[in-house]
């Protein structure tokens, strides 16, 4: 066996090695508060969120890749593939590595900054400063604190207003038949933009700019009049001696379960090349011998990157779930409901505008914020100081470890 081949046998277990650590800490961004709010079990969210990220991988992920150096470092600047090669493989390991360390102390942490870090350090081990692109981490740094502060004011507004509008209202149930259609056709909204604009599947169909929100306001107003109908009879088939904040609780947690499973489906379409990016370089230049800038992505290594994440979800995902949905600010559906559609709806927004903003911390900070907007009582900010102080570490440990890692590979291979 050549050794651009035996480098590809080794990456393809350290891309499993990536996804697996992935599932295991991100799948906090979409269960972590219907399973808090007891909305579902902690089984049924494992099973559920493992399926779909499985089905968002394979599916719904890209079936092309640009180098993910690219961005961070110039594939051009290190002219050696055997080099290149060893150092994509030394990304996933160490990427993945700092992961599953993160998941092991429960916090939750950006896969793709992890992935960034260990670039960076794979660029500094190779040509020096020079060859990092330092604007793109800079812009990583930044996303540190505009992510939370942006989805948290976004959380603590809409709380606010539901809140007032529906859970403090003495008319509980004609509140929510009046505001109800309105805030589940938002949540239509950031779905379908979502998934025609920040889904590789939705991308792949071309859309413009104005036929993606046409479709996205048509489906508003088709939700709005399904509801008026519909909303009556689901409440009225109450139990008997329901309560109406009973009632009304019950349509929130249809509601968070159902944009959970969306945001889990996404999260597979996206972050699947978190894991399997580095190895598609390194398959491209085992098989074709050169490093293009584009390339297929083999429908065998998203089903491994998939089912990489599918396993992580299964065997560990309870331990980031606890902290994201229990330990910073109590839940319930409503609350759970307001995180999911203020992190999605953010994540949407400030990735078309440009800002640099991450769906981890989207996440922690759409938390916060639900959590203050009942005071600040309600947020244990010393479970939040570590989450942050991880964040912060997450770029020079990838880094350092990558560098140790890329050294050692190349005394064994080279």
């Amino acid at each position: 066996m050549d050794l651009p081949s035996l480098i590809l046998l080794a990456a393809t277990f350290g891309a499993f090695f990536m996804a697996f650590s992935l599932g295991a800490n991100d799948v906090a961004n979409s269960m972590a508060t219907p399973v808090s709010a007891r909305a579902l079990t902690l089984r049924q969210a494992v099973i559920l969120s493992s399926l779909l990220n499985f089905l968002g991988a394979v599916f719904l992920g890209s079936q092309v890749a640009t180098t993910i150096a690219r961005g961070i470092i110039s594939p051009e600047s290190v002219p050696d593939q055997n080099i290149f090669m060893l150092g994509m493989f030394a990304t996933l390991l160490s990427s993945g590595l700092w992961v599953l360390i993160a998941t092991y102390t429960a916090l939750p942490v950006s896969s793709t900054h992890s992935i960034v870090g260990s670039l960076m350090g794979f660029g500094l081990a190779t040509g020096g400063p020079a060859v990092v692109q330092w604007s793109a981490i800079l812009s990583i740094v930044a996303s540190w604190l505009l992510s939370p502060l942006i989805c948290a004011a976004a959380a603590f507004v809409i709380f606010f207003h539901i809140r007032k509008t529906i859970l403090f209202n003495r008319e509980m149930l004609r509140a929510a038949l009046r505001w109800m259609p309105f805030w589940i056709a938002l949540t239509v909204v950031s779905v379908v933009l979502s998934l025609c604009f920040k889904t590789p599947f939705g991308k792949a169909l071309h859309l413009s700019g104005w036929a993606g929100i046409s479709l996205a306001a048509g489906a508003a107003v088709v939700t709005v009049l399904i509801l008026r109908a519909v909303l009556p009879k689901l409440l009225a088939r109450g139990k008997a001696g329901d309560s109406p904040a009973r009632l009304v609780d019950g349509l929130f947690r249809r509601m968070q379960v159902g944009t959970a499973c969306y945001v889990a489906l996404a999260h597979g379409a996206n972050d699947v090349s978190n894991a399997v990016g580095p190895v598609v370089a390194i398959y491209f230049i085992a098989t074709t011998g050169s490093m293009a800038g584009v390339m297929e992505i083999p429908f065998w290594l998203l089903a491994l990157g998939g089912g990489g994440i599918a396993a992580g979800t299964l065997l560990m995902g309870r331990k980031v779930m606890d902290t994201v949905g229990e330990r910073i600010t109590q839940m319930n559906n409503s609350r759970g409901f307001v995180v999911a559609l203020s992190s999605a709806a953010t994540v949407l927004i400030a990735s078309n505008m440009g800002l640099p903003i991450s769906t981890t911390h989207a996440t922690v900070g759409s938390v916060v914020g639900v959590g203050l907007a009942r005071g600040f009582y309600a947020v244990d900010f010393r479970v939040l100081a570590r989450i942050f102080l991880f964040w912060i570490l997450t770029l020079p440990i990838s880094a350092g470890t990558c560098i140790a890692i890329f050294y050692l590979l190349r005394l064994i291979f080279l």
